[in-house]
């Protein structure tokens, strides 16, 4: 039951899905909090961020494409986020609001537990945030040839120079070990829905495949490197271990292993 003392979280993003409204909402369920999460999008950044602030939400989840342009409308950067300057989380304290990202840890965990060891090039496809939080976490854990792939030179490659990476506009000749998309590329709604972010010869020649779209579950890359066999990670379980940190961050509550397990089928709908 809701009541004036329900504390509101919410994300931004500029296609909101169900995933992290069910994935949160179950687990304020299930640990008895007094929570309520809601998606939003907005095409008025400061002023949304404003409300954030002045109606004492106390967090805020933050996707592409705001993940940059948060940055100046926040009090403070833990240093997750002033390291990669990069948001995806935002806590409200009083009044102050301090920006964390949560995704440099999901994928530096996933990496771990899938087994992807630093072999061979490892090709970060994109240039956003969601990119630089996978270079950061490629890097931390020994992956020393990084590709990015970006058509944005302007921003491809200064992020290529920062993580001492190369930058090329499009994939080419290149035959990358690991294949990362981070981008909207496989994306539910968008105007790329049913396209694979490279060729699928490259797709072919990989080792493994790590996606960062999360709707839906299986994107046109996962469909494919699933076929051929490859070890896969998938958006949605980025989205559940990054969504976690941000419970944490949320309630103080660390939630089981299993509860984190359980909220991330019943996000996909699988609960």
């Amino acid at each position: 039951m809701l009541s004036k003392d329900t504390q509101l979280c919410l994300s931004l993003s500029g296609r909101p899905s169900n995933l992290g409204t069910r994935f949160h909402n179950f687990l304020y369920a299930e640990l008895g909090l007094d929570f309520v999460y809601k998606a939003f999008t907005t095409d008025d950044l400061p002023a949304a961020i404003g409300g954030v602030r002045a109606l004492g939400v106390r967090g805020a989840g933050i996707s592409m494409p705001f993940k940059e342009a948060v940055i100046p409308l926040v009090d403070e950067l833990d240093p997750s986020a002033a390291a990669i300057d990069s948001v995806n989380t935002i806590v409200n304290t009083g009044g102050r609001l301090v920006a964390h990202n949560t995704d440099y840890l999901a994928v530096a965990g996933l990496l771990a537990e899938h087994g992807v060891t630093p072999q061979g090039t490892a090709a970060v496809l994109g240039s956003g945030g969601m990119a630089k939080a996978a270079l950061a976490a490629l890097r931390d854990n020994g992956f020393e040839d990084l590709l990015v792939v970006a058509r944005n030179e302007g921003t491809g490659a200064p992020l290529a120079a920062r993580y001492g990476a190369r930058w090329q506009p499009r994939i080419g000749v290149e035959r990358p070990r690991l294949l990362l998309n981070a981008t909207p590329v496989g994306m539910a709604g968008g105007p790329a829905a049913d396209d694979l972010p490279v060729p699928r010869e490259v797709v072919e020649a990989a080792g493994a495949v790590f996606e960062v779209v999360a709707v839906p579950e299986v994107t046109p890359l996962v469909r494919l490197a699933r076929e051929l066999g490859l070890p896969t990670v998938t958006g949605t379980e980025v989205a559940a271990v990054q969504a976690a940190e941000q419970f944490v961050l949320y309630t103080g509550v660390r939630p089981s292993a299993d509860q984190v397990r359980r909220a991330g089928e019943f996000s996909r709908g699988q609960g």
